[in-house]
């Protein structure tokens, strides 16, 4: 689970990297389900909320919210 502080303090190289990380790791734990071989189905759960986080983290630096662009108020 990432850690608010740690999503913070992501650039948008590092963020977009983490986020085919985990849509590759959701691809990989949706398989394992429909075969029945998935040891804890809520980890499906926490993944897709950090994959809306991440998203959420692009979408404010395409917007100029994050980095270099915005301001410090």
């Amino acid at each position: 689970m990432i850690k608010k502080r740690e999503l913070l303090d992501l650039d948008i190289n590092s963020a977009e990297l983490k986020l085919s990380e985990h849509y590759e790791k959701l691809r990989t734990l949706r398989f394992q389900k429909s075969m029945q071989q998935i040891e804890n189905p809520l980890e499906i759960k926490f993944l897709k909320k950090e994959i809306a986080q991440l998203k959420t983290l692009l979408n404010e630096f395409k917007l100029g919210l994050r980095g270099d662009n915005a301001s410090n108020d």
